[in-house]
């Protein structure tokens, strides 16, 4: 007879299995619905208003689910102790699944029910984190507990706004929550974009320059403040390029030409200069020279976009036992994203008046990218380590 537990399966072994199962899940899913909410084909009731929803579940289920994966898997390394898994696991895992869920029965249940259930993934992440992180007496991990909670507070003051509390909250509410996981990104590229690289192409030795870290994120922060407080012009054109100008000379301290034969490697470089590109358009736009949501989408198609896909490749290689190496399926996804980005920041510049075939060459390039990465990372997500460890 056979005993196992439901939950004593791979599937629930790791966070980074069970949260990037739903990341790339709902990479396709979300994209799918908002192509036909956009384009009037589908009419759905729902709590957020459609272009608040597009951009909450982008950043608050697609990328949060990402960041969930990576810290519960990567704070086993950084502390030594257990982070959540089988039953625990799959118990976080049901709460962000609700709170992509809930919103479609507005009519059904009450709004501040739906709001609690969204904002309370956040916290509750923080918490199964803060423990092992606590136990270990791992002080640098506390910056995470810091960032994950004030992308909470973020979230409640988009909550607040739609539940008729708080008036013109939502979009701060975004801002805060976008810069905190650009932040996020550049503080864990620093960690592990030179380990990495290190590691794929041995005898390479990337400096690490605290200066540098300490002043790109810095920068970084002071970007997303003024945009926040709305200061334009040429504060804002100023800080946003010395923003790029730091980040530049950051990456190019772990930077090798050979990269380019290693797609791990290369879709992370690539996406961090989609981060940079997004401080020189948001420079621009300080003048009123592009759009500003030409800068928003390369921070966030292209940034988090290209080093979500990359980060999950290639850390659900490594803690399954496999050789770090992407496939030909994975070098095209990571091409096609990038392509997806490309598309949707820069071409608006050039042909405006195809705007709405742009949107829709861009939405199928980005799906195709996750099709592909669900391909291949399926069965890797959902079955034993091939080297019979744990994990």
């Amino acid at each position: 007879m056979n005993h196992t537990k439901p939950f004593n399966i791979p599937f629930f072994a790791l966070g980074f299995r069970t949260f990037f199962a739903l990341s790339g899940l709902s990479a396709l899913v979300l994209l799918v619905l908002w192509r036909t909410i956009y384009d009037g084909s589908l009419i759905l009731d729902n709590y957020f208003l459609n272009s608040y929803w597009h951009a909450h579940e982008m950043l608050l289920g697609y990328t949060v689910a990402v960041i969930s994966g990576f810290l519960l898997t990567a704070v086993i390394n950084w502390t030594g102790q257990e982070t959540l898994t089988g039953a625990g696991l799959a118990g976080l895992a049901l709460l962000w699944i609700y709170g992509r869920i809930l919103p479609f029965y507005s009519g059904l249940l009450a709004d501040e029910f739906i709001a609690l259930v969204d904002f309370l993934f956040l916290p509750v992440l923080a918490y199964c984190l803060v423990k092992p992180i606590k136990a270990a007496q791992y002080t640098r991990g506390y910056v995470f507990i810091a960032l994950l909670l004030i992308m909470s507070f973020g979230n409640g003051l988009i909550h607040l706004e739609i539940l008729g509390l708080a008036e013109q909250s939502a979009w701060i509410g975004f801002q805060i929550v976008i810069a905190l996981i650009i932040v996020m990104i550049l503080v864990i590229a620093g960690r592990v974009f030179p380990f990495f690289t290190e590691k794929g192409l041995p005898g390479t030795l990337p400096i690490r320059n605290p200066l540098y870290d300490g002043l790109a994120i810095a920068s970084a922060v002071l970007v997303f403040a003024l945009n926040i407080m709305q200061i334009s012009g040429i504060i804002l054109a100023i800080t946003a390029s010395l923003a790029a100008i730091i980040n530049i000379l950051r990456v190019n301290n772990w930077y090798v030409f050979r990269i380019w034969f290693v797609p791990l490697l290369w879709v992370l470089y690539i996406g961090y200069a989609w981060i940079i590109i997004g401080f020189i358009l948001t420079a621009l736009s300080a003048f009123d020279i592009i759009q500003p949501n030409l800068a928003l989408h390369a921070f966030t198609m292209g940034g988090i976009g290209v080093i979500t896909l990359g980060m999950m490749a290639r850390v659900s290689l490594g803690h399954t036992g496999r050789i770090l190496k992407a496939s030909q399926a994975m070098a095209i996804a990571f091409a096609l994203i990038n392509l997806a980005a490309l598309v949707r920041v820069f071409i608006p510049i050039l042909l405006p008046h195809w705007y709405a075939d742009i949107i829709y060459a861009s939405t199928i390039l980005w799906l195709a990218a996750f099709s592909l990465f669900a391909y291949v990372y399926a069965p890797i997500l959902t079955t034993a380590r091939i080297d019979g460890k744990a994990g």
